[in-house]
């Protein structure tokens, strides 16, 4: 007698996507929807554009002043005192420390002056001033 296949013994040779599809779509509206709670809460100032910036890596202590001059570590209101006191710790704790520097652009030149001042007064020589890359590459009026 010969062997007679009704279909039923075949090997399965394809695989079936659509629930891995289904999970990982689920996977990703999950993470849309929880990345903007997930984002580091920050101080809302207009920074100035620039065509060209580089990143920074290292220890970094991240000043701001606020459009009402008001000075900021770390998201964080300091005062000049206190600001003077992280910027030791942090030298004390690594001598490879960073300052990064970001003012409203409505904040006069002057305080952004004295803060880099306080930065350089405490030995931290390494700083850098916050901007905005402007894609255009023209800058802002």
């Amino acid at each position: 007698m010969a062997a007679h296949s009704n279909g039923s013994d075949e090997a399965i040779t394809g695989i079936n996507v659509t629930p891995l599809v289904d999970i990982t779509l689920v996977l990703l509206i999950i993470f849309m929807v929880t990345a903007s709670y997930i984002v580091k809460e920050s101080i809302e100032v207009d920074l100035p554009r620039a065509a060209s910036g580089g990143e920074t890596v290292g220890p970094t202590l991240a000043f701001a002043l606020d459009r009402d001059g008001k000075l900021f570590l770390d998201g964080r209101p300091v005062g000049r005192a206190e600001a003077r006191a992280a910027v030791r710790a942090a030298l004390a704790r690594s001598a490879d420390a960073r300052a990064l520097i970001g003012a409203d652009r409505a904040v006069p030149h002057g305080e952004v002056v004295s803060v880099i001042d306080l930065v350089k007064s405490e030995g931290l020589t390494r700083f850098a001033i916050q901007i905005e890359h402007d894609a255009s590459g023209e800058g802002a009026p």
